[in-house]
């Protein structure tokens, strides 16, 4: 089976895709980056990709490319782009997939499997979540925050052989990666992490477990954990409040490979004045939300601080 050995490309190779990428590509496997930042491309086929933090610094010989059109068909295609791009993406991916191919999505937020669906076809789309958080320092220099766990597994439920290959050969590489029957549900538990912490990061520039350490935004984050968590269960995703709570506590962990020592990706699309996921994160709940007529004032007012934030720089 392909999967037993992937070859992979990495369809956005910054922070997270950069470090998955940079990986695999350590561990044995056939890895081609591809992403449209001049700069970081060049530094990465010149130099390797650069991993710092966890895990120790070093570099790693990986194909790098800005032309997603000259990479040949891979059997794992891994979606690390912003979700906003994910249309233009995928088409531009699209001779990649022949035969069994398979596209991940390893991105935030809800939807991003459905819009690449749209374009390759729902049956060669997998979704995949990760607790781990990755910042590009410089061109070419990605830094690893933790070494925490990986998931893959079909969208439409159930423990395929495909995902269990995938996360095997991941796992053999150097990222721990297990297969999930219920990949929704996995995603949904991450979300909620993204909700509490990313917008607060984004505005305050703060870290994770500094967040966590101010009373008033401990109580904004747990709020906002409340407030998914009750989304959710209007979708029919049976999480209750104490597991949501965990999970969130495992994101602000500062000790035994947490992450709690990271800011997030939307506090540094701030920092770089760029186009952020509060729409596709935050604001995919908000809609959801005004579906089943639930009130979600925490997550509407983060989603308007960001909107705030963006306005000085986007037009």
């Amino acid at each position: 089976m392909a999967f037993e050995n992937p070859r992979v490309v990495v369809i956005g190779a910054g922070a997270m895709g950069g470090l998955f990428g940079g990986l695999l590509a350590e561990g044995g496997l056939d890895v081609t980056l591809v992403d449209t930042w001049d700069e970081h491309i060049a530094a990465i086929a010149s130099h390797g990709l650069r991993i710092v933090g966890v895990g120790g610094d070093r570099a790693i010989p990986v194909k790098a490319t800005t032309d997603a059109g000259a990479v040949k068909p891979a059997d794992v295609v891994l979606f690390q782009c912003k979700a906003f791009a994910n249309d233009a993406a995928a088409n531009a991916a699209r001779h990649l997939f022949a035969g069994q191919t398979v596209a991940i999505s390893f991105q935030n937020g809800l939807g991003n499997e459905e819009t690449l669906a749209g374009v390759l076809g729902a049956p060669n789309v997998m979704g995949g979540l990760t607790a781990q958080a990755g910042l590009v320092e410089a061109p070419g220099v990605v830094r690893n925050f933790g070494d925490l766990p990986t998931i893959v597994g079909e969208m439409a439920g159930g423990l395929s052989a495909r995902a269990t290959a995938i996360a095997g050969a991941f796992t053999r590489a150097g990222l721990a990666t297990t297969a999930s029957a219920d990949i929704k549900r996995d995603k949904w538990k991450k979300l909620l992490g993204n909700v509490a912490l990313g917008a607060i990061s984004a505005v305050t520039d703060l870290r994770s477990f500094e967040i966590m350490r101010v009373p008033e935004l401990r109580e904004i984050v747990l709020r906002s954990v409340d407030e998914a968590a009750a989304v959710a269960t209007a979708e029919g995703i049976a999480l209750d409040i104490a597991e949501a709570r965990e999970v969130l506590m495992r994101l602000v962990d500062t000790s035994g490979g947490g992450t709690g020592t990271s800011k997030s990706s939307m506090r540094e699309d701030i920092a770089r004045r760029r186009r952020t996921e509060i729409d596709s994160i935050h604001g995919a709940v908000q809609r959801l939300a005004r579906g089943h007529g639930l009130p979600t004032p925490t997550l509407d007012t983060m989603i308007a601080l960001v909107k705030g934030l963006e306005s000085a720089y986007l037009r």
